[in-house]
């Protein structure tokens, strides 16, 4: 992998990774671009102790361009975009409408793909080992910085899950904090281990699935997907590696040559799941990994306690209908799931690649 860092028009870091040596990466942005201003402000709530990103300058970000104009695409003669040079593998730069900026952290545009029309089902294993590799280098890159504390990267494909721009991309969120969702799993860790004498709550999750067998999706030789006991949303996939690890960081050569085989696997029977002539299934994909700061908050679990994983779901729950967060879900958040987890796994597996 190469990596090439360059600023675009407006001040913001961009970078390219390539997957051959010998790519060279001197493209101008040409666009009379001013500084980018943001408002970013984070507020804590007392009643529930979770924090609150307030970004009023979102409101005027790029909102479903014509395929034309997208700014992920590669810049071509006068048309101008986000991207200078007129290809590339995989980019990332940073968003020029963050919801997490300077003291309040750091939001990123990972572009998969400079083909505007593919998803990232549609890549090669190659291309998405390339995306692994950028992953971890801005995980790596990003936990240095004082404002950030945790580093999320993440997916959401659809225009049902709220995506602006039909480009395939994901984002890298760094939090100023710990997350509430991963705060929970920590007090849950330390829980789970001064009950059990020092037992670990992930191992114990995927060991126990690996025996049940019935949630089980693919079971690889360094990777293994199932749908959790209790899933969430109708379909639910959580990927873990079989040597646990706190982060992307610390995955090892053979588990990174087989995430692209699997993932890609699994991406392709989301698509499936629905039947041959339904549209893509939307979905978001997310890493969750150890924060980098301190656990002092979350006594008896510390950062190796943690387990790398990746949760993969979507909000289609049939055809033609989609799971809404209604007052159980969104007002108390109580999730109510209209499909087994088996049936959703069994589901999984009969639409393997044949």
């Amino acid at each position: 992998m190469k990596k090439t860092s360059t600023r675009l028009a407006d001040g913001r870091e961009l970078i390219y990774y390539d997957s051959r040596d010998d790519v060279v990466r001197e493209a101008a942005d040409r666009r009379p671009l001013d500084r980018t201003v943001t408002t970013s402000e984070i507020r804590r709530d007392p009643l529930l102790g979770d924090s609150v990103a307030i970004a009023s300058h979102r409101q005027g970000r790029t909102y479903h361009p014509p395929a034309d104009q997208c700014p992920l695409c590669p810049t071509e003669g006068d048309r101008l975009s986000e991207i200078p040079d007129s290809s590339y593998d995989v980019v990332v730069f940073e968003n020029r409408f963050p919801s997490l900026a300077g003291d309040s952290g750091r939001c990123e545009v990972v572009c998969f793909t400079s083909d505007h029309d593919k998803s990232f089902a549609d890549l090669s294993e190659e291309q998405a080992g390339l995306v692994l590799e950028a992953w971890t280098d801005r995980t790596a890159e990003l936990s240095h910085l004082d404002s950030v504390e945790q580093v999320f990267c993440f997916e959401n494909r659809g225009a049902e899950i709220g995506v602006t721009l039909g480009h395939p991309h994901g984002q890298i969120y760094g939090y100023p904090f710990t997350t509430p969702r991963t705060a929970l799993m920590l007090r849950s860790l330390a829980q789970h281990k001064e009950q059990t004498g020092g037992r670990n709550l992930f191992a114990d999750t995927v060991e126990g699935e690996i025996a049940d067998g019935s949630r089980i999706v693919i079971d690889g030789e360094h990777w293994v997907a199932f749908v959790p006991y209790a899933a969430h949303w109708p379909y639910e996939v959580h990927l873990y590696p079989k040597r646990q690890v706190p982060d992307l960081l610390g995955l090892d050569d053979d588990a990174r040559t087989e995430f692209p085989k699997i993932y890609l696997e699994l991406l392709k029977r989301f698509d499936r799941i629905f039947g041959e002539d339904e549209p893509p299934t939307p979905y978001i994909a997310a890493w969750h990994q150890a924060p980098f700061g301190t656990l002092d908050e979350f006594e008896g679990a510390n950062r190796d306690d943690f387990a790398l994983h990746l949760e993969l779901f979507t909000i289609r729950r049939t055809s033609g209908k989609l799971k809404f967060l209604a007052g159980s879900e969104s007002g108390m958040n109580v999730f109510i799931n209209d499909v087994p987890p088996e049936t959703a796994a069994e589901r999984l597996r009969e639409v393997a690649s044949k």
